[in-house]
């Protein structure tokens, strides 16, 4: 490990982008017609979905994200790789630096969409 332990942390997240994301679109939606149509609470019915899919062991979360999630590190499972204080969204980071390795956030509102996080380092 670098001696960087405890600024920095690594994680994945599936985000679902709706009508109120700054970017309506993403890899899976590049015109952004179905963003556009999607509502806050349609979006975060959908992650709680998802995320009830992950706790009860049903699905995997980078299985999901690579399906499910706007951002395009769904192409890695959701992972974002370490990141350290100041390279994420507010909210993000905050629910992020919360987590203990293995934990999943709840829904976390950015500007980018809702997001539910798994801290993996």
């Amino acid at each position: 490990m670098s001696s960087s332990v405890g600024n920095q942390v690594r994680a994945s997240h599936i985000l679902i982008k709706h009508q109120g994301s700054r970017r309506k679109a993403s890899w899976k939606d590049p015109e952004g017609a179905i963003i556009k149509n999607t509502t806050r609470d349609s979006a975060v019915s959908q992650l709680k979905g998802l995320h009830d899919d992950i706790i009860s062991g049903k699905a995997k979360f980078d299985d999901l994200a690579s399906r499910y999630s706007d951002c395009s590190s769904a192409k890695r499972g959701g992972d974002l790789g370490p990141f350290g204080k100041g390279q994420m969204q507010k909210p993000f980071e905050e629910a992020t630096f919360a987590l203990k390795v293995g934990e999943i956030s709840d829904i976390v509102d950015t500007d980018s969409g809702v997001h539910i996080i798994m801290r993996t380092g």
